[in-house]
């Protein structure tokens, strides 16, 4: 009888889903879909709200740590991996529909794209953006992980880069994973290395992009690059 309460509940969960999308749902009760694929007979309900009180928000539970997930009773490794593979599909899903000439020709739409980039990362890391004659994306990659102000980033292998992907142009973006908005001195000064290693084969930096949670900070439109 309770197997069959919860298959009743699940079904009528997956319909709202069908019927409605994910609108109108709580938190918990997106959690309680995707639990549903990783736990076929047990109610999930109490397992998703003791994951939204341990880690504070639906975001901050699919940008966890699988290792930290596991530590909620009920949570398995396979259910770990099923909730964190979430940011990196939504990244891989983003890029995707960027391919089909995707024109990053203001900040506006570089910062939106960047920001893209960056769902799920705790982390910091550097992205150089690759773009052609018109500011359509050519490619993108991860040049350096961890903060400017450990270590160097390494003006060699973004010039590797742009020309193997023959850029016209490039963005460069990071994230600051405490979502502070300020431009550090380390920001600028690495932004000036760049530019001054690309000055000579003539491919122009037009944008540094930095993210904060949800919301960037554009260098051209603070006019530190222009």
């Amino acid at each position: 009888m309770k197997k069959s309460l919860h298959n009743g509940h699940r079904q009528r969960l997956k319909n709202r889903f069908l019927q409605e999308g994910l609108q109108s749902f709580e938190d918990h009760e997106v959690l309680q879909l995707i639990l549903f694929y990783a736990i076929p007979y047990k109610d999930t309900n109490e397992i998703a709200h003791k994951l939204i009180n341990k880690f504070g928000s639906l975001s901050k539970v699919v940008e966890a740590n699988p290792k930290d997930l596991e530590k909620i009773s009920g949570i398995s490794e396979h259910s770990s991996i099923l909730i964190s593979l979430f940011p990196h599909f939504i990244r891989k899903y983003m890029a995707d529909r960027g391919k089909e000439k995707l024109s990053l020709d203001s900040s506006k739409k570089a910062g939106e794209f960047a920001c893209s980039l960056y769902y799920g990362i705790s982390y910091e890391v550097f992205y150089v953006i690759c773009l052609d004659a018109q500011h359509n994306l050519l490619h993108y990659e991860i040049v350096h992980e961890g903060t400017i102000d450990e270590a160097p980033i390494y003006p060699r292998l973004i010039v590797e880069s742009a020309l193997r992907h023959k850029a016209h142009s490039i963005i460069l973006s990071h994230n600051h994973p405490g979502e502070t908005m300020n431009i550090s001195e380390s920001d600028i000064n690495a932004t000036k290395r760049i530019i001054s290693a690309l000055a000579p084969i003539e491919i122009d930096v037009i944008d540094h992009i930095i993210i904060a949670g949800n919301r960037y900070i554009s260098f051209s439109e603070q006019k530190i690059i222009v």
